[in-house]
């Protein structure tokens, strides 16, 4: 059964969006099973200029300050700095998971990964729903839907933002990569090689952004500005 708890945030120069998301995942955390002292929020603030870090701080996070502008090492460094506070021994009683900055995790976001967890699953790996087009052409929301297919249960996609795992898993897959992206498809593709049981809900989404201005070259943003050029909106 898991123990403890904790979720790491990369972010680089997040300041105008990171306060929602936090409240978010603070409250998702509050509504585990867990006791307090047992859950854990971690900011990993990357090459950041502006007050990330400070915000993030004054809202009770754990704050590491990195400056490698990647968000593979942020996520890595996230995961190594919250397995060093859980105050769990054994990698398997704890739990981690990871969003994105610019993310809205639902409350029962942690509370589900942990039914999943002591169901036997090595980790889980949910969905994402876009919250605001406006920033993006007429006619993208609706490509988007229509390749972003998912099933009744299951869905075949992989996305930081929404993401768990069982920290005896993680560890006995490498971990994190320290990639300038896909790091999350890498680390669960290693979970799978090693035969780690995964799960991937179709009902556990997180709300998650459409910025044009994508902090990760090749991530989410990115992909939907392919999607832009490709079919020529």
């Amino acid at each position: 059964m898991i123990r403890a708890a904790a979720v790491a945030v990369p972010a680089h120069d997040e300041a105008s969006v990171i306060v929602p998301c936090l409240r978010a995942v603070t409250a998702s955390l509050a509504s585990c099973r867990l006791a307090p002292e047992r859950q854990h929020l971690v900011v990993v603030a990357d090459a950041c200029n502006d007050a990330t870090a400070a915000i993030a701080r004054g809202m009770g996070a754990h704050v590491v300050e990195i400056a490698h502008r990647s968000v593979g090492v942020a996520r890595s460094e996230g995961m190594r700095y919250a397995l060093g506070i859980t105050g769990v021994r054994s990698a398997e009683e704890i739990w981690l998971a990871t969003t994105d900055a610019d993310s809205l995790v639902p409350l029962q976001w942690l509370p589900e990964q942990l039914r999943y967890a002591d169901a036997g699953w090595d980790a889980v790996a949910g969905t994402v729903v876009v919250q605001d087009w406006s920033q993006r052409p007429p006619g993208l929301a609706e490509a988007f839907a229509q390749r972003y297919r998912a099933g009744r249960f299951e869905h075949p996609h992989i996305h930081g933002a929404n993401l768990g795992i069982r920290a005896s898993a993680y560890l006995a897959s490498g971990g994190f990569r320290g990639l300038a992206c896909s790091e999350d498809s890498t680390l669960v593709a290693a979970l799978r090689a090693r035969g780690h049981s995964i799960r991937r809900p179709s009902d556990l989404s997180v709300l998650t952004s459409a910025r044009p201005d994508a902090r990760v070259c090749g991530g989410f943003g990115d992909t939907l500005t392919c999607m832009v050029n490709e079919i020529g909106l």
